[in-house]
Parts: C-alpha cells; sequence; structure tokens
C-alpha cells in the first residue's frame, strides 16, 4: 500500500519557513529556572520555565501583572496551527492562564535570555 501524501497549503509552508529562518526557541532546550523575556508588539513578557511546558509569566498589565504560573501551549501564526512547546518570533505566544483560560499574544518580535 502506498504511503499517504501530506499536502501543505502553500501559505503554510512559507509561515513554517519564515519561522525558522526568524528564529524562536523549542521549550525543551530552555533549561528549567531560565527567564526568558519575549518583547511582543504590545507588551514585554518575562517568564521563567519550570519545565514540562510550566512557567512563571509577567508582563500584561491586566492578565498578568505579577508572575502567575502557567502552561505554556506553544506560539502560533494567528490561526489555529500551533507550533507546540515552541516560542517564536514573528508568531504569537499561547499560554494556558489559570483565570483567562487561553491567552494568546500579539506578534513576537525578540526573544532573549534575561538575567533576573
Amino acid at each position: 500500500m502506498p504511503a499517504a501524501t501530506c499536502h501543505v497549503d502553500a501559505a503554510l509552508q512559507n509561515q513554517i519557513v519564515q519561522s525558522e529562518i526568524e528564529g524562536g526557541v523549542f521549550l525543551a532546550d530552555v533549561p528549567h529556572g531560565c527567564c526568558l523575556e519575549v518583547e511582543t508588539r504590545n507588551h514585554t513578557y518575562l517568564l521563567i520555565h519550570q519545565g514540562e511546558g510550566s512557567a512563571l509569566i509577567w508582563g500584561h498589565p491586566e492578565l498578568c501583572p505579577e508572575p502567575v504560573a502557567v502552561q505554556l501551549l506553544g506560539s502560533n501564526w494567528g490561526g489555529t496551527l500551533l507550533k507546540t512547546a515552541y516560542v517564536g518570533r514573528g508568531m504569537s505566544l499561547e499560554f494556558r492562564h489559570p483565570i483567562h483560560d487561553v491567552v494568546t499574544t500579539s506578534t513576537i518580535l525578540n526573544i532573549r535570555e534575561h538575567s533576573r
């Protein structure tokens, strides 16, 4: 039986390639306790990786003005496709907030390690 073929939409394929060009980080590559500064179009977040997709995050004046424990889901391009366990430039970060459910940030402009 022949293998099934998967046809990826050209726009989606371009977004995937662009995420590789613009860069990002897989959470599996981020050491436990590492603090990342994630600058988006609207806010700058600090997040401390707690392992297994968990993090403390703050930086939004209403949703997380103080550190709050969240589950980092990954990044997306503004649609339903999620690059799981990934924080990528040119994408929006998604995390599960204990009160506000799933939060999607504005587009990520920069990601850097932050010394606390």
